[in-house]
C-alpha cells in the first residue's frame, strides 16, 4: 500500500462512504461532517500526556483534558465524542490523545467508542508513550529489540518522518543526557511487526545490533491511524520540544487553532556607559551596591570601536540582529572627561542602522525607592515622617525624556514607546521595594511608554504598569560585572559554591537553586566547559519552548574578551544543527513580543471563557470569536484568508495571527488526491487488552540536576 502523508484536506465524505458509524451505515450523499477544532486528551497524570497538553496550552490550541484518576470525570461514550448539528454528524473532537495505546481495563466500552469515533471521522489518535508490542504495529522489545535508557541517543528523522510531520527537522533528534548519575529517559526499541503497516518517523540504533528501532511511527489498522511514541518525555526536555510540532502536526492534519514558532532575541544593556568589575578579592564589585562604601576600587569595563566592528560582522555571519539598550549619559560623561571625544558613541552612531535601539534611561538611575547603600544589601530609605522615600515622577520622566532626545539628535532607528530601566528599577523588587514606584506608572504615561522591560526571574507575568505592559526578559548567567572568563568563573564559584568551599552558600540557604556546583570551577577552564554549555542549554530550552521573551545580557559582555559570544553562537549553532531552512529563529524586537506575549492572553481568555468556537467542514474553516479579538492558526501552505495567502511560511506550514468582526473564515486547499486510508479489518472493535506498564524514570517526572552536557 502506498504510504503518503495525511494532510489537512482529507474528505470527510469520502471516509464516511468508506468507514462504519457506531450507530450504522453512512451513506456517500451524507453531508460533510463538522469536526470541531479541539484535541481531546485523556490523562493518566503521567508526564507524556501532560507534556503534549502543555505544547496545546502554550500553543493556543484548544483542547479537553479528562482525568482518569478522576472519580467525576465525564464517561467517553458516543454521546461525548460525537453528535448532529443543523442536520450534519459532529465530531467534536478532531484528534486523540491518550497516555498509551489503550489505558482502559480489558473489554473497555470506552475504549470501544474512542475506536469506533477515530474510524468514523478519521479522527487520529496519539500514544503519548507505550509499549513495543504487535498491538501497535511493533515487535516486542526484547531478542532483537531494545528497553532501557536512551540518555544521550542521536536518533534520526527517517525520510517518511521528513517527507512528513517531521520535515521541519535537520534529521537529527539529541536525547538528553544532563547528569551522568541520573537516568532521564527510557525507551522500547523494536522494529514494525511483520505484516503491520507501520511507518517509523523517528528512529534509534538498537544497541549492540546493526539495527534500528522505531521511538516514533505511524501505524495504520482496521480504518484507524495512530502515531505511536515508545520512549517517555517531559514537557521540557530536548526530544519532546523538537518534536512537539510535528506530534501536533499529524494529529490535526495540518490544522488547528494557535501557533508554535522558535523565537531568540538578545538585548545588549548599558550601552555608551561602563559596568562596573567584579573583585575576585573582595568578592564584590567595586563602586557597586554589593560592596560595602568605599572599599575597593572601582574599574571600569567599557566597550571600544574595535568591538562595534566585531558585533556587526558577527551580526553579517549569524543574520541575526542585537538589540542595543543604551544610556547616553555614558558618551556625555565620556566626552566630558576626555575633551569632548568619545570614539566608541561616534563607531555606534556611525552603524546605527546595523542594530535595533531601546531608551534605557539617560544616567541608568535606580528610578525606585532611593536607595540606602550604607548596608548590604541596600534597604529603601525612609521620609522624616515615616513611608517610603521615592524617586519623583519628574525625575523619572526626565531620564526617559533626555536619553530619547539625546537618541533622536543621534538619529538611532528608536521607538519611543520602549524602554527598559536601569536594573528594571521603579518596579516590585523583593524583599527590598515589594510595590511598584507609585511615580513609575505616571511617568510612563506621560512619556507614551507602550512596552517596559522586566526580569523574568522577579516578574514574570505580563502586566499593565501606567500606559505600558511589561516584556519579561530572561536573564543570562555571563554577569553584567566580567568582561573576561576568569572573571565571570571567580564570580559563578562565589555564588553557586558552598561556604565551605569558599562561596556565598546561597545553595545551602535556596535548596531549589538548580545551577549549584559541587566543587568550584577552574578558573582557566570553567567558563568554556560549564557555564558555557550549560547556559547554552538553558537558553535554547526557551528558544524550542515557543517563548518570544528576549534574554539580556551587558555591553560588558561584548568587551574585552567577548565572553558573551560563544554562548549565542552555541545556541544559533545548535539550532542550525537541529533545524531545516524553513524554520528560521524569529528574532522580534520588544514592541513586537510585546504584542505577540498580549495577544496570547487575550486568546487564552477567550478560550478559557468559552468564547470561541471553530470548526471545520470539508475544506472550510470557521472561526467564531468576540469582535475584534485576533486568531491565531496553522494551515496548510495555499489557504485562504479572503483572497490573500493566510499568515506567513513557517516549517512548512502557513501560520500567523487574523482579526476579524467576530467570524473568520479560511479556504483550505483541495487535497491532491483521494485519502489513503487503510480499509476496515479485523474486529471492529477496540483490543480487550490494555496496555502492559511502561517505565519512568525519576529525572522525567523530577528534573535532573543543571549540568554542562546535552
Amino acid at each position: 500500500m502506498k504510504r503518503t502523508m495525511r494532510t489537512a484536506a482529507l474528505a470527510a465524505a469520502v471516509l464516511l462512504a468508506t468507514l462504519v458509524a457506531p450507530a450504522g451505515a453512512a451513506h456517500a450523499d451524507a453531508p460533510a461532517p463538522r469536526v470541531d477544532l479541539r484535541v481531546l486528551v485523556v490523562s493518566d497524570g503521567g508526564p507524556a500526556t501532560e507534556a503534549i497538553a502543555a505544547e496545546l496550552e502554550t500553543a493556543g490550541t484548544p483542547y479537553t483534558r479528562v482525568d482518569l484518576a478522576d472519580a467525576g470525570r465525564p464517561v467517553i461514550d458516543s454521546g461525548f465524542l460525537a453528535g448532529t448539528v443543523d442536520g450534519r454528524p459532529h465530531a467534536r473532537f478532531q484528534a486523540v490523545v491518550l497516555p498509551d495505546d489503550n489505558p482502559f481495563p480489558a473489554g473497555s466500552a470506552e475504549m470501544a467508542a474512542l475506536a469506533d469515533y477515530e474510524r468514523t471521522f478519521a479522527v487520529p489518535q496519539v500514544d503519548a508513550y507505550t509499549y513495543a508490542r504487535p498491538e501497535v504495529g511493533l515487535r516486542y522489545a526484547v531478542g532483537d529489540g531494545w528497553a532501557g535508557s536512551v540518555d544521550g541517543v542521536r536518533a534520526e528523522v527517517t525520510p517518511a518522518g521528513l517527507a512528513g510531520p517531521f520535515g521541519y527537522l535537520a534529521g537529527e533528534v539529541p536525547f538528553e543526557d544532563n547528569s551522568p548519575a541520573v537516568d532521564e529517559s527510557y525507551a522500547y526499541l523494536s522494529a514494525p511487526a511483520p505484516g503491520a503497516d507501520f511507518v517509523p518517523y523517528v528512529e534509534a540504533s538498537i544497541p549492540g545490533r546493526p539495527s534500528k528501532g522505531s521511538l516514533v511511527g505511524e501505524y495504520r489498522h482496521d480504518g484507524r491511524r495512530e502515531l505511536v511514541v515508545t520512549f517517555v518525555y517531559n514537557r521540557h526536555q530536548r526530544q519532546f520540544r523538537l518534536l512537539a510540532r510535528g506530534i501536533v502536526e499529524w494529529m490535526t492534519d495540518g490544522v488547528h487553532l494557535g501557533e508554535d514558532r522558535n523565537y531568540l532575541a538578545v538585548h545588549v544593556d548599558d550601552v555608551l556607559a561602563a559596568d562596573d568589575r567584579w573583585d575576585t578579592e573582595l568578592n564584590c564589585t567595586p563602586g557597586d551596591v554589593d560592596c560595602p562604601p568605599g572599599e575597593g576600587t572601582p574599574d571600569p569595563i567599557r566597550m571600544v570601536p574595535a568591538d562595534v566592528d566585531h558585533a556587526t560582522d558577527w551580526q553579517d555571519r549569524r543574520g541575526f540582529t542585537l538589540d542595543l539598550a543604551y544610556n547616553a549619559f555614558g558618551s556625555v560623561g565620556h566626552r566630558e572627561e576626555n575633551g569632548g571625544a568619545d570614539a566608541l558613541a561616534d563607531k555606534f552612531v556611525a552603524e546605527r542602522d546595523r542594530f535595533r535601539w531601546v531608551n534605557h534611561t539617560y544616567t541608568h538611575a535606580f528610578l525606585g525607592c532611593r536607595q540606602d547603600t550604607s548596608v548590604v544589601p541596600w534597604t529603601c530609605a525612609t521620609l522624616p515622617g515615616g513611608g517610603t522615600d521615592w524617586v519623583g515622577e519628574d525625575e523619572i520622566s526626565d531620564e526617559i525624556a533626555t536619553n530619547r532626545a539625546w537618541g533622536h539628535a543621534a538619529q538611532l532607528p528608536l521607538r519611543d514607546d520602549e524602554l527598559v530601566t536601569g536594573e528594571h528599577s521603579g518596579l516590585r523588587i523583593s524583599p527590598q521595594q515589594p510595590e511598584d514606584n507609585p511615580h513609575l506608572g505616571p511617568a510612563l504615561t506621560g512619556n507614551g511608554i507602550a512596552w517596559l522591560a522586566s526580569d523574568h526571574s522577579r516578574d514574570p507575568a505580563q502586566r499593565r504598569v501606567g500606559s505600558a505592559t511589561t516584556v519579561s526578559r530572561y536573564p543570562m548567567n555571563v554577569f553584567y560585572n566580567a568582561g573576561r572568563a576568569a572573571e565571570q568563573v571567580d564570580e559563578y564559584n562565589w555564588i553557586y559554591t558552598s561556604r565551605a568551599q569558599g562561596g556565598s552558600g546561597i545553595c545551602e540557604d535556596n535548596p531549589a537553586t538548580t545551577t549549584c556546583l559541587p566543587e568550584p570551577l577552574d578558573t582557566a577552564t570553567g567558563y568554556a566547559e560549564h557555564i558555557v554549555p550549560l547556559e547554552t542549554r538553558i537558553a535554547l530550552g526557551h528558544v524550542l519552548a515557543n517563548d518570544p521573551r528576549p534574554h539580556f545580557i551587558h555591553q560588558s559582555n561584548l568587551a574585552e574578551e567577548r565572553i558573551a559570544y560563544p554562548v549565542l553562537d552555541g545556541v544559533l549553532d545548535s539550532y542550525e544543527d537541529l533545524f531545516a531552512a524553513g524554520t528560521p529563529v524569529v528574532n522580534l524586537r520588544m514592541a513586537d513580543i510585546g504584542t505577540e506575549l498580549s495577544r496570547r492572553a487575550a486568546w487564552r481568555t477567550a478560550l478559557d471563557a468559552g468564547q470561541v468556537t471553530a470548526y471545520r467542514i470539508g475544506t472550510s474553516v470557521t472561526v467564531e470569536t468576540p469582535g475584534g479579538l485576533a486568531v491565531p492558526a496553522t494551515v496548510p501552505t495555499g489557504t485562504l484568508h479572503g483572497t490573500t495567502a493566510y499568515g506567513s511560511a513557517y516549517a512548512g506550514a502557513r501560520s500567523g495571527w487574523a482579526t476579524s468582526g467576530g467570524t473568520l473564515t479560511l479556504a483550505l486547499p483541495a487535497p491532491a488526491t483521494a485519502p489513503d486510508v487503510a480499509a476496515p479489518g479485523g474486529s471492529r472493535h477496540a483490543p480487550t487488552a490494555p496496555a502492559p506498564r511502561t517505565r519512568v524514570p525519576r529525572a522525567v517526572s523530577a528534573p535532573a540536576p543543571q549540568g554542562p552536557a546535552g
